[in-house]
Parts: structure tokens; C-alpha cells; sequence
């Protein structure tokens, strides 16, 4: 339910400027920003910053945190799993804040190449998987079908590389942004048809470079890249980089512990921060 009277359809925000979904105004976003989906590891993290000068949960599960690091505002926003989330907070969060944006980011993923639970992934790439429903209606073309690779932002995607290296094993390589988190995975089930035995191996074979799994960081990337106004007449506004935590190994079916996750985040925190905050661009 709306928590205010919102002034637009087309552009919700409400009288204070408040956007509908992320509930933020100007003055409470900084132009830095980790994104995660998990609240709790918003909460985890924010325990590294300096201090906190903002924190708000909106009625639609978005949470956010403000505060200093190293002397630099910083935000961690939560922002739960899948598209549409990465959408909204994208979008509504350049709406409030002016100037630049620099995104990271920072989430867990399922490794399909060499990477072990515990492991880091940076995406230097993103590329979309998403169920082709004709396919199920009529036969149409194939059940998924993959878009083309999305980069991220070399500079800021290098910072994060070189950060992450004194947290485990770095793997670099194309992140596939599935439209759910079972069928469009190759999760299998008795329960529906979802003609996605093999799915993997498919996607590895379209895509050499593909190195994990996960729900949002193609939608970021690509909005980072269409970040140039209505008439796409502006240099992009915001910048991206991706780093995911391998919490599911695909190929050999191990999932992590809570208690080597918690670790991880903690261990990866300052990595995320310390590149967001080097990044000058």
C-alpha cells in the first residue's frame, strides 16, 4: 500500500520526493553505491562504515543505509532478487540523486566453470537467459534464449578485480542474468515442464566466456549503458561493476555453509568499498 500520495503515475513520487518503491529523497542516496539483494548482508556490511547517516526500509522490502567511508558517502541498498528489483532501484535512484552514479554490484551467484563454493566472481560481462514462453505455447524456437553480452565498466570492474585477489581466488569472465532462479537455471523438478535438462551445458557452449549464474547484474550493466537521457543524446550517467560470491557450485553440486558466507561477506567488504571510493572517474 502506498505510504503517501504519490503526484504521478508516470513518475510516482510524492510531495516530499519520494520515490514509490525505493521510499528515498534527495539528500539520502549517495553517489556511490554497493547493491546487494540479502538485507542482512546490507546490515553486515554497513558495520565497516565509519559511520551511519541514514537508514530506511521501504513498505516494499527495499532497505537502505548511508553513511562515510573514509570520509566518502557511500550507500548500501538491499534490494531483494531479480529483474525487476534492479529495475526499480536503478531507475528511482537516479531520480533522486544528482550527478554521476557509480553501482556495484555485490551479490552471490552459481558457478558453471572452475570456481568452488567461496570463490569470487567479477563479471566483466553480463548477458540475459530468459524463458521463451512461445516455445511452451507452440514449440516456437528454443525454450531460453540468451541476449547478447552487456560489459560492465572496465576501470571500475579492474578496481574490483584487484581488490577481490586478497580475498580468495579471482575468476573473471561473462555472468549469465537468468529471469528466475529454477527453469531459466537449469534447475530440474518434477513438479513443471521446463525443457531446461542440459540448459547449462547450452549456455556455456553459446557462450564461451560464461563463468556463473545469477538474477540482476545484466539489468544493472544495461541500464548502466542506456544511462543517456530520453533522446540518447548524454554520456551515460551511471557506471557498473558486478562481484558475486560463489555460494552454489553447479557442476559439482555443493552449496555454501551460513557460517562460510557470513565470513566471505565480511572479508569482501572492504574490497567493495575500498573500490568504489578509489574510483574516480
Amino acid at each position: 500500500m502506498p505510504n503517501a500520495q504519490m503526484d504521478s503515475a508516470n513518475k510516482p513520487l510524492s510531495s516530499d520526493g519520494r520515490t514509490y518503491h525505493v521510499e528515498t529523497r534527495p539528500g539520502e542516496v549517495a553517489n556511490r553505491i554497493v547493491t546487494v539483494g540479502d538485507p542482512q548482508r546490507a546490515r553486515i556490511m554497513a558495520q565497516q562504515l565509519d559511520a551511519i547517516v541514514f537508514e530506511h526500509s521501504s513498505h516494499r522490502g527495499f532497505l537502505t543505509i548511508t553513511g562515510l567511508y573514509r570520509n566518502v558517502p557511500l550507500s548500501i541498498v538491499a534490494i531483494g532478487m531479480g529483474l525487476s528489483m534492479m529495475d526499480f532501484f536503478v531507475r528511482e535512484t537516479r531520480m533522486v540523486v544528482d550527478g554521476p552514479l557509480s553501482i556495484v554490484r555485490f551479490g552471490s551467484c552459481g558457478s558453471i566453470c572452475d570456481a568452488r563454493v567461496g570463490d569470487v566472481i567479477v563479471a566483466d560481462a553480463a548477458f540475459g537467459i530468459n524463458r521463451n514462453y512461445d516455445y511452451f505455447d507452440s514449440g516456437a524456437g528454443t525454450p531460453y534464449r540468451l541476449s547478447s553480452l552487456e560489459p560492465g565498466d572496465g576501470p571500475l570492474t579492474e578496481l574490483l578485480a584487484g581488490g577481490m585477489a586478497a580475498v580468495g581466488p579471482v575468476v573473471r569472465g561473462a555472468v549469465g542474468n537468468a529471469d528466475s532462479f529454477y527453469g531459466s537455471q537449469g534447475r530440474t523438478g518434477d513438479d513443471f515442464y521446463d525443457a531446461n535438462d542440459g540448459l547449462v551445458a547450452w549456455v556455456r557452449e553459446q557462450v564461451p566466456g560464461a563463468v556463473a549464474l545469477e538474477m540482476e547484474s545484466h539489468m544493472l550493466f544495461h541500464l548502466a549503458r542506456v544511462s543517456t537521457g530520453r533522446l540518447n543524446d548524454r554520456p551515460p550517467s551511471v557506471r557498473a561493476g558486478c562481484a558475486l560470491l560463489v555460494f552454489a557450485d553447479r557442476t559439482g553440486n555443493s552449496f555454501i555453509s551460513p557460517e562460510m558466507s557470513t565470513r566471505m561477506v565480511i572479508a569482501a567488504t572492504k574490497a567493495v568499498f575500498d573500490a568504489l571510493v578509489a574510483d574516480s572517474k
